[in-house]
């Protein structure tokens, strides 16, 4: 299995604004690179947030290729309207629930009912799920948190972090991690820089924390 995560964020580390605005921190080469990332994958996971958000399409409309499978996680039924992730195109269609709840789906939208520990379902159970219906290369496309909890939880294979050459002052953090005291807790990665146009995309190697899972 193979998993990348994957942040669009400001120099100064936000990716949306205090109210939750997001659209669009990157510009034309930072979407393209990430619908990409899309077309190279089996499917494409979300948090429930993202989606209540920012009710995204989670195509690859702009690369010729197949629409991987759309995947969105929500252990306590926070969505109450159809999501355009849900809208019949002929793409797979998941969502992950934990168990114990009852989750009226759209018709044709897969449901996974898997243990939570509370109110959050383990990230190495939503990959092993995933892989037993045949998805096994996956982007955690967001948002903060549940990228958050894939790294730390060392779920993750690579981290694409594409920085905007935007200073917002303030705003939602890029990562949600445990705090840490020293400088020495902190993990240092090997990382490959590649300039998109005016974007700087930072290639993170996590092997070494996939290698020591935390969940």
């Amino acid at each position: 299995m193979m998993v990348i995560g994957q942040i669009g964020q400001t120099i100064d580390g936000r990716i949306a604004t205090v109210t939750g605005h997001s659209k669009y921190i990157n510009g034309p080469s930072g979407l393209r690179h990430l619908h990409r990332l899309r077309a190279v994958v089996d499917a494409v996971v979300v948090g429930v947030g993202t989606v209540i958000a920012d009710n995204p399409l989670l195509t690859v409309r702009l690369e010729k290729a197949a629409h991987p499978a759309r995947v969105v996680i929500d252990p306590n039924r926070r969505l109450q309207e159809q999501p355009q992730i849900f809208n019949d195109d002929g793409t797979r269609r998941v969502v992950i629930t934990r168990k114990g709840t009852e989750y009226p789906a759209p018709q044709g939208v897969e449901v996974l009912y898997l243990p939570d520990v509370g109110g959050n379902i383990s990230p190495s159970a939503i990959l092993q799920s995933l892989s037993d219906i045949g998805l096994n290369r996956i982007l955690i496309e967001g948002g903060a948190d549940t990228v958050s909890r894939f790294m730390h939880a060392g779920c993750l294979d690579r981290l694409h972090v594409i920085v905007a050459p935007i200073i917002m002052g303030s705003g939602r953090a890029g990562f949600c991690l445990p705090a840490i005291e020293t400088m020495d807790q902190a993990q240092r990665l090997t990382v490959h820089a590649h300039k998109l146009d005016d974007e700087v995309l930072f290639d993170c190697d996590l092997s070494a924390l996939r290698q020591t899972r935390k969940d």
